[in-house]
């Protein structure tokens, strides 16, 4: 089976270096799926999922709140603002923090950073998406 080289690290810390067969990503322009072999390629993007099938056929997921993608034909390179593992997201904490954000927006406040907002009520559902995308492994 031919792999291709990942690595996915933050401004914080090393989160996967190692092998996978399948990489997956949304983009700005949307989502990207990489083989080995893939042409070049730099994307950036958006809060969401990174989604590795290693060798043995399992499926790691991560959150990235954001970045930049660098695609070569035997490597991939994501660099995230943030990031973690679904796995160590905390679900509860992620729902609450939705919640309170839709909330602020709701609440139709004039003094209301609606943009803030917005950006935390985004991030929220990225990382219920993966967290429930796991659940679903």
């Amino acid at each position: 089976m031919k792999t291709i080289n990942v690595t996915i690290v933050s401004a914080e810390k090393e989160l996967y270096s190692g092998v996978a067969s399948f990489f997956a990503a949304t983009a700005v322009t949307g989502e990207i799926g990489v083989y080995p072999g893939h042409v070049p390629t730099l994307a950036q993007l958006k809060p969401g999922q990174v989604r590795l099938t290693l060798e043995n056929g399992t499926e790691e997921v991560f959150w990235i709140s954001g970045g930049i993608l660098e695609i070569q034909p035997k490597s991939v390179i994501v660099l995230a603002d943030c990031a973690e593992r679904a796995k160590d997201l905390d679900a509860a904490a992620v729902a609450k923090a939705k919640a309170e954000a839709k909330a602020t927006i709701e609440s139709g406040k004039p003094e209301l950073d609606v943009e803030k907002a917005l950006i935390e009520l985004t991030l929220a559902k990225s990382q219920l998406d993966a967290v429930n995308r796991l659940k679903n492994l």
